[in-house]
């Protein structure tokens, strides 16, 4: 599968380029700057590309299967970024005749009981809140697309570097705890359950999420 990563450069995306390679897939990593961009390994490519550019995104997918969108805001982005990249992103892939999309979410939106989202519940963190209320809009912007093959995919409410396991559960929307509590899966097994679905996929025109 030939697969096309935008935020290649970030957590979640540096490792998923080497989960997808790993596994036997070509990758195109489409930053930015090419040139700060220093992973070199086979069967990795690299393209320039702006995710907020409707004619770049068609050119970096054009002959590509499968998109995933590991963008998050930095470098002084603002976290409304992470919703105005939907609609080049949407309309790129269409142009370029790409129909599978993997969107990198957040773990705001999903639902601790019934009827309440992580992010509305009381202890929320405040630093984490305009990101976290910015992907739950960025998630009600791809649910209105009907014509690409889309999956969004939240992580749990902990996400950091660790393991790879391959074990993990998956769930839809609601929050996947453990025996103690504890919400929480490493990064590589995080990559690992996005290029599950890209094999496999399961989750057509939903999200999803994992945990242990």
């Amino acid at each position: 599968m030939n697969i096309a990563i935008f935020g290649a450069t970030g957590n979640i995306g540096s490792r998923l380029v080497i989960e997808a390679i790993n596994r036997g897939h070509n990758v195109t990593a489409v930053v930015r700057h090419p040139e700060d961009f220093t992973l070199d390994i086979p069967h990795l490519q690299v393209a320039k590309g702006d995710l907020f550019v409707t004619q770049d995104v068609e050119a970096a997918v054009f002959n590509h299967d499968a998109v995933v969108s590991a963008y998050n805001f930095t470098k002084g982005a603002t976290p409304s970024t992470i919703v105005e990249v939907a609609v080049p992103l949407l309309n790129g892939l269409k142009q370029a005749g790409v129909k599978r999309l993997i969107i990198v979410g957040g773990a705001g939106s999903l639902e601790v009981a019934p009827g309440l989202q992580l992010v509305d519940s009381p202890g929320f963190p405040d630093e984490f809140k305009p990101a976290a209320l910015a992907h739950r809009d960025a998630l009600k912007v791809y649910q209105q697309e009907k014509e690409l093959e889309w999956t969004y995919i939240s992580p749990a409410a902990y996400i950091e570097p660790g393991e790879r396991t391959g074990n993990f559960r998956t769930g839809k929307d609601q929050l996947i705890t453990d025996k103690t509590g504890k919400s929480h899966i490493s990064m590589e097994d995080f990559a690992v359950a996005i290029v599950d679905e890209l094999m496999n996929p399961q989750h057509i025109r939903e999200r999803f999420t994992v945990g242990y």
